[in-house]
């Protein structure tokens, strides 16, 4: 009497869960809504380009469902990405325009890191436009030579797991600038800010992209000189400019400054929950790729003056996991010239 029944119990439990295990994408999807978590607050190029994401994707996800974009800021991106891990129901419903450091700063056993970025559903990334350094022109350096002579006081939005902290840290060990940065402004807005106002003079990171787009005049003006910029290859437009990984003076520090860079190509990438369903994964990588293609998104896109160089998920899973699983001790001298004071 018992064996039945625990087994009745087994078979309903199995019944519910059946319809929800077999429906499709569009039959879960449709009438849902979908929270578009941002780790940053409202402005930058991180806040444009999510809106500008949740404003298209809605329409190439089966089911058609509505994109709420939600700001998270808090962490310099830490809370945003614990939240999809610890928090976001795991079905599907929760996106997020991850922090590229995040990978990294994981790997580096990050403080208060409750999330596996390898374990995300990655869905793909909008572009691989270079980070760069900037100083402001009331400074007089113009290079980064110039900085390497004299000392240029950055500004940045948070500490370790911030690149507009670790690019300008590991280069005064690796390169011989004499930056000086100042941490804990709320984002990269407040910076721009600190500059025009005398308080800073640079930026520890800031997108190639989101400089021509939300300062263009700045660029036209030569309010701000590019110092260096950070990827795996020069940008077309900044020819001119080093690498951070050309800067290093030996095999060993270049590998260095080459781990660092290396989240350049998830500069600017969507995420999904962990253990999303695959059929519903899948959609959802379709769709975001069915947005980069699309002329309405492209035409948007391109009024703001947003670069958009998009790569597939299974491309930005793979970038991801490889940032966490570095040589541990590359990371690990990494990790101490970031912590250095």
């Amino acid at each position: 009497m018992i064996i039945r029944t625990i087994a009745s119990a087994v078979a309903l439990t199995l019944f519910a869960a059946a319809p929800s295990q077999a429906q499709t994408p569009e039959e879960f999807y449709k009438g849902k809504t979908l929270d578009m978590i941002i780790p940053t607050s409202p402005g930058g190029d991180y806040d444009l380009r999510a809106r500008l994401v949740s404003r298209h994707m809605s329409r190439f996800i089966p089911g058609n469902p509505a994109i709420v974009a939600r700001n998270m800021p808090g962490g310099v991106g830490i809370q945003a990405a614990n939240h999809m891990a610890k928090v976001a129901a795991r079905d599907g419903t929760a996106l997020h325009i991850i922090f590229q450091s995040m990978p990294g700063y994981q790997a580096m056993g990050g403080a208060q890191v409750d999330f596996d970025a390898r374990k995300f559903g990655w869905l793909g990334n909008t572009t691989d436009s270079p980070n760069v350094i900037n100083s402001w022109h009331t400074t007089g350096i113009k290079t980064v030579q110039d900085a390497m002579q004299k000392e240029l006081v950055l500004g940045s939005a948070g500490g370790g797991s911030s690149t507009s902290y670790i690019y300008p840290a590991v280069l005064n060990a690796l390169a011989g600038t004499k930056f000086k940065i100042v941490t804990g402004y709320p984002g990269g807005n407040d910076v721009n800010l600190a500059m025009e106002k005398g308080e800073v003079g640079g930026r520890g990171s800031n997108s190639w992209a989101s400089w021509k787009s939300g300062h263009p005049h700045w660029l036209a003006e030569k309010k701000i000189s590019i110092l260096a910029q950070v990827g795996l290859a020069r940008a077309p437009d900044l020819q001119d400019v080093p690498l951070i990984m050309e800067l290093g003076k030996t095999e060993e520090d270049r590998a260095v400054l080459r781990f660092i860079s290396a989240d350049m190509g998830i500069s600017r990438a969507f995420v999904t929950t962990p253990d999303v369903p695959a059929n519903r994964l899948a959609a959802l990588r379709k769709a975001f790729m069915d947005t980069m293609k699309d002329p309405q998104f492209l035409a948007e896109a391109e009024r703001s003056k947003m670069d958009i160089k998009p790569t597939d998920g299974e491309t930005a899973q793979k970038i991801a996991e490889s940032m966490i699983n570095t040589p541990a001790p590359i990371v690990a001298r990494a990790k101490a010239l970031i912590e250095a004071k």
